[in-house]
């Protein structure tokens, strides 16, 4: 990846969210991968973050000079299976 990476480059492909607004959420003063995911909602798409969460920890330790290993990763949730509002109120059986 090129150090200078252009600002309209999308980091998160779930959310829509560019490199410049995640530039914009480390100037603001989030310096955590957590405090960027909820500044910005990048990485709480289907895919929570597999994808960017890695890019925008490589930006954080850009931006601060920390080593990349230091740099946390968000926790992971278990995907959600769609469940219909009949199934929900019981209108529908499930087997």
């Amino acid at each position: 990846m090129s150090e200078q990476l252009e600002d309209d480059i999308i980091i998160c492909r779930c959310e829509d969210i560019k490199l410049s607004e995640i530039r914009q959420s480390i100037a603001d003063g989030n310096l955590s991968t957590e405090e960027i995911k909820r500044s910005c909602r990048c990485g709480m798409g289907p895919c929570q973050g597999r994808t960017c969460m890695p890019l925008v920890a490589q930006e954080l330790a850009k931006a601060t000079g920390k080593p990349l290993a230091e740099i946390s990763l968000p926790t992971f949730r278990q995907p959600v299976a769609a469940i219909s509002l009949g199934a929900l109120a019981g209108g529908e059986r499930h087997e």
